[in-house]
C-alpha cells in the first residue's frame, strides 16, 4: 500500500462525509448526518479503497473492473440505508423476482445529498447543480429502483440542476415537514 493512495483516500472519505453532514443539517437530518457512510472506515471498505483508490472517482469502479465485482460496495450497500440498492428484494409474488422497494423520505433525502457531495468530492471545480442529474442519468436505466422512489429522486436532481441548491434544500424540508412523498 503505498501512503499517498492511504491518505488521498482518507482525505477524499473525510471532505465526502463532511459535504454529506453540512447538506443533511442544512435540511435538519442531524443523526443521518452524524451516521453518514460509517461502514468506510471498516476494514472491509477502507483496505480496497486504499488499494482501489485513485482520487477522481470511487474505487469501488476499480475494484469492479479488476475483480469483475466490489466486494467493498457489497459491503457498503448491504449497511447504508441512503442507496437505492439496499432495498432491492423479493416480492411476496416470486414471480416478479427481484424489485426495488419504495424508501423511506429521509433516506431518499440522504441519497440526495450523497450523490450532490459525490459530484462535489469527484468533480472538483468543474462541478455545477447539473453534475448529480448528468450522473444519475449514465445510470437510470440499469437501476432497480422503486417508481415513487424513482420519481422523487428525479424531481429532486431536476429542481437542483434547474433552480439550484437553495431552492432544492427550501423544498426538501418543506417534504420533510410533511413527513410522505
Amino acid at each position: 500500500m503505498k501512503f499517498k493512495n492511504l491518505w488521498g483516500h482518507f482525505c477524499t472519505i473525510n471532505i465526502h462525509k463532511i459535504r454529506v453532514m453540512i447538506n443533511c443539517f442544512r435540511v435538519g437530518l442531524i443523526k443521518q448526518g452524524l451516521l453518514h457512510d460509517l461502514s468506510k472506515y471498516s476494514l472491509e471498505e477502507f483496505i480496497p479503497g486504499v488499494l482501489y483508490y485513485q482520487g477522481t472517482r470511487s474505487p469501488n469502479a476499480a475494484e469492479r473492473e479488476d475483480k469483475g465485482f466490489s466486494r467493498a460496495w457489497l459491503h457498503h450497500k448491504g449497511r447504508n440505508k441512503h442507496h437505492y440498492e439496499y432495498w432491492i428484494d423479493f416480492t411476496t409474488d416470486m414471480s416478479e423476482g427481484l424489485v426495488g422497494h419504495k424508501m423511506p423520505l429521509n433516506y431518499v433525502i440522504e441519497m440526495m445529498m450523497d450523490r450532490i457531495a459525490a459530484s462535489k468530492t469527484y468533480k472538483g471545480k468543474d462541478y455545477t447543480d447539473a453534475s448529480p442529474w448528468e450522473y444519475y442519468m449514465h445510470a437510470k436505466n440499469y437501476m432497480v429502483i422503486a417508481p415513487e422512489t424513482r420519481k422523487l429522486l428525479e424531481e429532486l436532481l431536476l429542481i437542483l440542476k434547474n433552480q439550484g441548491e437553495k431552492r432544492t434544500f427550501s423544498y426538501i424540508r418543506y417534504l420533510l415537514k410533511k413527513g410522505e412523498y
